[in-house]
């Protein structure tokens, strides 16, 4: 089974953010998608290890930014790849503005938010699957929305040309975080992004 036929498929890229006992937090995520339109809910599933997760099980409700075309790498990194657990990622975080429900959304690089409430939380496994109801909403630019192979193509940094150790090693399609060593764990699980190690590539560095 060729596991990257799973890439093919087409999806958006987003910031979720949440808040609860004053503490805010954002990661990005990938599912993102309108299940209803009356009344309009829209879904999001959650890796379980993500703090933002355990913030919008906590609260009830969340902020999606539409990541566009013109979103710069810093904010995958920023929101991608650090934990909320160990970093106040809205410190002196400027790109950002609270909306009526009191939870901030991204304000460069995202073309549109959505507020929701969650009415359903799924356990998936991994995940966690919230069906939430639709608040507000707000277009903030024309920009064309981020696709994950946009993402892949166009945002993401290109791995640097080394010479070659001829050392085996993986590299999550993800984000880039590579593993060293001759075999890659199956329960491993990226630390920067949190992705499996069905999305590892084997390389020689």
């Amino acid at each position: 089974m060729d596991q990257k036929a799973m890439y093919k498929l087409s999806y958006g890229l987003f910031v979720l953010t949440s808040s609860f006992e004053g503490k805010d937090n954002g990661c990005i995520i990938n599912t993102g998608i309108q299940v209803t339109s009356e009344p309009n809910r829209i879904s999001i599933a959650v890796n379980k290890e993500n703090f933002t997760q355990e913030i919008v099980q906590k609260s009830g409700k969340f902020n999606l930014s539409v990541l566009s075309e013109a979103a710069g790498f810093d904010t995958f990194r920023h929101f991608g790849f650090q934990s909320g657990r160990e970093v106040n990622k809205f410190a002196d975080y400027l790109d950002c503005q609270r909306s009526t429900n009191g939870l901030y959304y991204v304000t460069s690089g995202t073309n549109a938010y959505i507020s929701a409430t969650v009415e359903q939380a799924i356990d998936l496994g991994s995940h966690i699957l919230f069906i939430a109801a639709v608040d507000d909403m707000e277009v903030l630019s024309d920009a064309a929305s981020a696709t994950y192979a946009y993402y892949q193509s166009a945002i993401k940094p290109k791995p640097e040309q080394k010479v070659s150790s001829g050392k085996t090693a993986w590299r999550c399609t993800v984000c880039g975080y590579i593993y060293e060593g001759e075999e890659l764990p199956a329960d491993f699980v990226c630390p920067l992004c949190k992705h499996p190690a069905s999305d590892f590539e084997k390389i020689t560095i």
